[in-house]
C-alpha cells in the first residue's frame, strides 16, 4: 500500500510528452515571452476546433473552497483497503454504473443531468494556487501565497464577461456570498487580472439563511449590499453628483471608482438585478427545495441573476476563509468524515440538486451551464487525524446543462483514487469545454492594456457533448 508521500511523488512525475503539453510549457504569448511560431500554431488550432454548440448563455460556477475529497463524494472506492476507502458506503444513482457517496442521495437522483469528470489533475497542492489553476485554467504564476495582482491571468468569469458583455446596468459577473480567502489573505485567480477591474466579479449576498460555520470576510472586495432603498433620495443624490462629476479637471484616475459607483446606481435604481436579489419572491416550494441555508439561498440567487442577464455567477459553497482548516469548508485535514456528513455534503447535496431540478423545471438547463469546481482532491490514505490532506494528483469535478450530455463519467482514477487511469485531463481542458458549451471559441483572443493578444485557453474540448 503506497504512502501519501509516495503518491505525491508519483503525481509529480513528468507526464508523457504531447503537442498540447509542449504548447502549455512553451510559456507566454506574443509580447509576453510567447514565440511567433507557437502563437501562429495556436491560431491554426483555433480554426480546427469543432463548432461550438452555442447552447449556454450563462454560467454558474459552484466552487468548493478547500478541496473536495473525491473518494468521499463523486468517486468512491469500495474495493480499496479501509485506510483508503474511508467510512462512507457507495450508493447507486439514477444512472446504472455510476456510484456516489451515501451522503449525496439527492444528487444521485440527478446523474442523468451530470457529466462527472474523474480524471482531472494538476501539479500544485496549495489552496490558492490550486484555485488559480481551476478558475483561470492556467498554471499559477508564482510560488508561495498569491494575493491578486493586475498582471495575473483573468478568471473565467472575467474572460466570459469580456467576450459576452452583459446588458447595460448589469454586472459583468457576480460572486456569492464572499471572496475566497486563505488565513486573512485574498487569493489570486477569481479577479480581472490584466483584463482590468471593470470585468471583475462583484460580490452579492443573499438575504437570510443559516450561515456556514467559520470565518467569511470580504477584505475590501467590491461588495454590493442590496436592501431597502429610498429610490427618490438615491435619484436626487445621483443628479447632484452628476453635475459635480462633469466639472472641469476631473482626472481619469477615478474611472474605476466611477464604474463601480455607476453600477451600484443602476442596480439600486430598479434594474432586473435588484429584483433578482429579492429571492423571497420565489414560491415557498422553491425556497424550501434549496434549503434555509446561505449555501442554498446563494445558488437560488445565482439562478435568478443569470435570468436577469448576468453572464457568470460564482458561488462559494463553503465558508470563505480557510482559517487554518477550521469551519465549514472542504479543507478536511482532520475529522474529515464527521465534517462531510454533518455539514458539508448535506448542504452541497440539497442546494446543487435543487438548482439542477429548478433549471430543468423552468426549461433553462440547456441554456445555463453549471460547473462544480474545487482546488484539488484529498489524499487517498486517511491520516492519523481521521482526515485527508491536499492532493492534486487526481480529483473530480462535474458539469451539467449547456448541451453537456448527462448520465456519463469522463475518465477514471485508479483503484486507490491516486492517479488518472484513463482519459486524463487538466483545468485548461475544463475551460476549453466551458467556452465551447457557451458558444465561445476556446482560442478567443483577449487583449491586455498594452494590446497584446492572449488566447483564452490552450486546453482541448472534452468529448462531453
Amino acid at each position: 500500500m503506497p504512502s501519501n508521500r509516495h503518491i505525491r511523488e508519483r503525481a509529480r512525475e513528468p507526464e508523457p510528452c504531447s503537442r498540447r503539453r509542449l504548447l502549455r510549457r512553451s510559456g507566454g504569448l506574443l509580447g509576453a515571452g510567447f514565440s511567433l511560431p507557437e502563437f501562429l500554431r495556436l491560431r491554426a488550432e483555433a480554426a480546427a476546433l469543432p463548432a461550438a454548440p452555442a447552447k449556454a448563455t450563462s454560467l454558474i460556477i459552484v466552487y468548493l473552497w478547500g478541496g473536495l475529497s473525491h473518494i468521499d463524494s463523486l468517486d468512491p472506492k469500495p474495493d480499496a483497503p479501509p485506510e483508503v476507502r474511508g467510512e462512507f458506503r457507495p450508493i447507486s444513482t439514477a444512472t446504472p454504473g455510476i456510484a456516489f457517496s451515501e451522503h449525496l442521495p439527492l444528487l444521485a437522483r440527478h446523474t442523468g443531468k451530470l457529466a462527472v469528470i474523474r480524471s482531472i489533475h494538476h501539479d500544485d497542492a496549495a489552496h490558492g494556487r490550486g484555485m488559480y489553476w481551476n478558475l483561470t485554467g492556467h498554471k499559477p504564476p508564482r510560488v508561495g501565497n498569491i494575493p491578486p495582482l493586475t498582471g495575473d491571468w483573468p478568471s473565467i468569469a472575467a474572460m466570459v464577461s469580456t467576450l459576452r458583455p452583459p446588458p447595460e446596468g448589469v454586472p459583468p459577473a457576480v460572486r456569492i456570498p464572499y471572496p475566497l480567502v486563505d488565513n486573512g489573505t485574498l487569493q489570486a485567480g477569481e479577479y480581472g487580472g490584466w483584463l482590468g477591474v471593470k470585468v471583475e466579479p462583484i460580490i452579492m449576498r443573499p438575504s437570510g439563511g443559516e450561515p456556514f460555520a467559520g470565518v467569511s470576510r470580504s477584505l475590501g472586495a467590491e461588495t454590493f449590499e442590496i436592501g431597502q432603498v429610498d429610490t427618490p433620495r438615491v435619484s436626487r443624490r445621483e443628479e447632484l453628483r452628476s453635475r459635480l462629476d462633469h466639472a472641469p479637471g476631473r482626472a481619469a484616475d477615478f474611472a474605476s471608482h466611477d464604474h463601480f459607483r455607476g453600477l451600484a446606481r443602476d442596480i439600486l435604481l430598479g434594474s432586473a438585478v435588484r429584483e433578482a436579489h429579492d429571492i423571497d419572491r420565489e414560491s415557498p416550494r422553491v425556497l424550501e427545495s434549496y434549503g434555509n441555508h446561505i449555501g442554498g439561498r446563494s445558488l437560488l440567487l445565482a439562478r435568478r441573476l443569470t435570468e436577469a442577464g448576468v453572464p457568470v455567477v460564482q458561488v462559494c459553497c463553503a465558508a470563505g476563509d480557510l482559517n487554518g482548516a477550521s469551519g465549514d469548508m472542504w479543507d478536511t485535514h482532520g475529522d474529515n468524515f464527521n465534517r462531510l456528513k454533518s455539514r458539508l455534503l448535506p448542504v452541497f447535496d440539497r442546494s446543487v440538486s435543487a438548482l439542477l431540478e429548478d433549471l430543468a423545471d423552468r426549461g433553462t438547463l440547456d441554456t445555463t451551464l453549471v460547473a462544480v469546481l474545487t482546488d484539488f482532491g484529498r489524499t487517498p490514505r486517511v491520516n492519523g487525524a481521521a482526515g485527508r490532506d491536499h492532493y492534486p494528483g487526481v480529483y473530480s469535478v462535474a458539469l451539467a446543462g449547456g448541451g453537456i450530455r448527462g448520465g456519463q463519467v469522463y475518465g477514471s482514477s485508479d483503484g486507490l483514487g491516486a492517479f488518472p487511469r484513463d482519459r486524463p485531463c487538466t483545468p485548461p481542458d475544463i475551460h476549453a469545454t466551458l467556452f465551447h458549451a457557451l458558444g465561445l471559441s476556446p482560442r478567443a483572443e483577449l487583449r491586455d492594456p498594452l494590446g497584446r493578444v492572449f488566447p483564452a485557453t490552450d486546453g482541448e474540448v472534452l468529448d462531453l457533448f
